[in-house]
Formats: C-alpha cells, structure tokens, sequence
C-alpha cells in the first residue's frame, strides 16, 4: 500500500511556494498600481488599457477559439479608453458595444459568437469603469484606493480563513477550494478596509460605506467564482502565465473588475459622468 504522506509533504510544498510566488507578486504589482493610481493622467490610461488588451488576448486563449484572428478586441478596447481618457463615457460603451458587435459577426466559427463578443465586453469593461472613476478630480484617486482596498482585502481574507476555518464549500462544482468562511471572511475584511480608507479620507457616512464595501466584496467574489467558470467550461487552468503564483492578468483582476463595474455604475447613477467616484463615496 502507498504511503500517502510523501504525497500530502508534496502538495504541502506546492501549497507554500504558491503563496510565497503569490506575495511576491503582489508586493510588485500593489505599489504598481497605486502608484500609477496616485499618477493619474496618461500613464493610468495606459496602464489599464494594456492589462485590458492582455485580458481580451487570454479571453481568447480561454475560448480557444484558433480560427480567430486577433486585433479586433485591442482595437476596440483601446478606443474606448480613449473616448474614456478624453471625458466621453457614453461614447465609450458604445464603442465597446460596437466592437462586440462587430466581432460576433466576423468570427468564423459560430459556435463561440458570444463568447468572444462576451470577452470584448468583459475585457473594455475593466479600464473605462476606472478610467471615469479616476477622472473626478476630488474623489477619484481615495474611490480606486478604496476599491484596492475592498477587493484585496477580500482576496487575502477570503484565502486565509477559508483555509484555517474550513467548512462547506461556497460552490464546489466552480471552485472547490472555496468555502462559506472564506466568504464571510472576506466580506468582513473588505468592510473593515474600506471603512479605514474612508476614515483617512474624512469621508463621513460609515454605515452607508460599510454596505457599499460589503456590495462590492460580494461582486468581487462573484467575478471571481464567474472566472473560475469560465475557465472550468471550455478546461483551461489558468488564462495566462503573466503573473507568477496568479496565472494571468484575467487572474489576478476577475474579482476586481466586476467590483469596479458595480462602482462606476453606483457612482454615475448618483453623481454622474462628471463625479462618478463622488457619487460612490459620499452619501
């Protein structure tokens, strides 16, 4: 009979060196991100739209749909960001509409349209939803600091308390490893991170914060779980390799960027195209 414990010393080591390549990674991109973040500018913009072209390429890697031909998707992501860049919102979603549009009529095979239009949309979604949020010239740098701070700390908490506390699983046939402590943990550490960003920004109203950051750490959660899908459906592990201990770019941002979409539509419904992150943050 096999001994099981060299196999449970193995899985052990794979488990740690995953988590250092995991911590070394984001000790990289976080200071990144902020610091392109407190920028601003030209140099947010390019930063977003390139992560946004490398999601629409890993889209495709996930689809693996070979007979098409890529440009499509980049070009049009990219537009959007421009009109985005250049203070026109509206006409941003509907380049993102057309490019969709556009790309479901010239894929050659029929049988994933849709996913591909899908990764267009999912992909242009990310960067204009930061891009109008960042341009309100007073709350735009403390609503993406916010965000970070809600979707990791629902990311870090969510992995550690689902792996001390353990318990049934959150959704075992999409991603087996997560369980209902680590989402709970994970809605309550993003409450109290961005409860603490609020409070050094003198931003006043921590009750209707505290849900606004439970809301968005559930849809951090859900784009996570809508990944994890994905991948699951068309049997790809990782949609890239870009990032050591993450897999790709679509890897590392899935959560965030369904908790971004949420912000930007909950700030322009209530402050507008010209105070977006106003109309996230302040009730």
């Amino acid at each position: 009979m096999d001994d099981p414990q060299p196999a449970r010393a193995t899985a052990g080591e794979g488990a740690r060196r995953e988590l250092i390549l995991r911590i070394v990674s984001a000790a990289v991109l976080a200071p990144l991100a902020l610091g392109v973040t407190w920028l601003g500018g030209w140099s947010f913009f390019a930063f977003w739209t390139l992560a946004a072209c490398v999601i629409v390429w890993e889209w495709r890697h996930v689809v693996a749909d070979q007979a098409t031909s890529g440009g499509l998707g980049e070009c049009t992501v990219a537009a959007a960001c421009i009109a985005a860049m250049v203070g026109f919102g509206g006409m941003a979603v509907l380049i993102l509409l057309y490019g969709a549009t556009i790309g479901y009529l010239a894929a050659r095979t029929g049988q994933r349209r849709l996913w591909l239009a899908g990764g267009i949309l999912y992909a242009g979604a990310l960067p204009v939803a930061c891009i109008l949020l960042r341009a309100d010239a007073r709350y735009g740098f403390v609503a993406l600091v916010f965000l970070f701070a809600v979707t990791w700390a629902t990311d870090i908490m969510a992995y550690f308390v689902g792996r001390f506390a353990g318990g049934p699983k959150l959704a075992r046939r999409v991603s087996p490893n997560k369980t209902w402590s680590g989402a709970i943990g994970g809605a309550a550490g993003a409450i109290a991170a961005g409860l603490a960003v609020v409070h050094f920004a003198q931003i006043a109203n921590s009750l209707a914060v505290a849900g606004l950051a439970l809301l968005l750490s559930v849809a951090s959660q859900a784009g996570d779980l809508f990944e994890s899908a994905l991948k699951r459906r068309f049997g790809v592990k990782d949609a890239g390799h870009i990032i050591p201990g993450h897999g790709g770019i679509m890897d590392r941002l899935d959560g965030f960027l369904a908790a971004a979409v949420l912000a930007a539509i909950i700030g322009i419904a209530r402050g507008g195209m010209d105070a977006p992150a106003r109309g996230l943050l302040v009730w």
